[in-house]
This record gives structure tokens, C-alpha cells and sequence, in this order.
């Protein structure tokens, strides 16, 4: 399970606005500090596009989704740690993936004989 733990405005390409759910997996891992070599307790987060409009983030806020938050590799990349200045490159991003490789339409509308005609 992952649960929406906050929102971001964003601006596309294009320079539209839009907003991206938070979402924390409720998975603990524990990680080795690269820089101390001490063991620490952590969580997954992604940030997932949306539709959606302010209102209805901060509606979502708390709502909790079948589904985890996964180390994809990617190209790497670099970025400062906001809390201690520190510059490190990556070589993954984290995402949302749903519990079944069903198409979403079928995960949120529900499979076809669900349906009643």
C-alpha cells in the first residue's frame, strides 16, 4: 500500500501549471549511510502526475492506494540534499507501480464482469 502524503504545483515543458501527488510507501527499509557506514531507517517516495486541481490534492491527502513505490534505473542524475548541502549523483528514481500488471483503467473502473450490463 501507498498513501498520498502531500502534493506539488509543477509546470510542464509547456508552461502549464499542474500538480503532482506525494506518495510514501508503508514499507520500512533500512539503508547504509555511504558517508557514516551507520544503518537508517527510511521509507519510498515518488512524486505521480495528476489531473487533478488543488482542491482535490489536498481532498487526497491521506488516502491510501493498493500498490508500492519502485527503484526503476534510470540515467544518472545529480542533486543537492536540501538538509545537508551535499551534492550526490543516482543511477534510479522511484515510482508508483501497481499491484497487478492489469491495464489502470481495469484497476480503477474495475474488470469487465464486474460491471453489470
Amino acid at each position: 500500500m501507498v498513501t498520498v502524503t502531500g502534493y506539488q504545483e509543477r509546470t510542464s515543458n509547456d508552461g502549464k501549471i499542474y500538480f503532482a501527488l506525494e506518495l510514501q510507501s508503508d514499507e520500512l527499509e533500512f539503508v547504509v549511510s555511504k558517508k557514516t557506514g551507520r544503518h537508517y531507517a527510511t521509507v519510498r517516495r515518488c512524486f505521480m502526475s495528476s489531473t487533478f486541481n488543488e482542491h482535490v490534492c489536498k481532498v487526497m491527502i491521506g488516502k491510501t492506494i493498493q500498490g508500492s513505490v519502485s527503484k526503476v534505473e534510470c540515467e544518472a542524475y545529480s542533486f543537492t540534499i536540501e538538509e545537508t548541502g551535499e551534492e550526490i549523483t543516482r543511477y534510479h528514481r522511484y515510482e508508483y507501480a501497481p499491484v497487478e500488471t492489469q491495464d489502470m483503467e481495469q484497476v480503477i473502473q474495475g474488470s469487465k464482469s464486474e460491471v453489470a450490463v
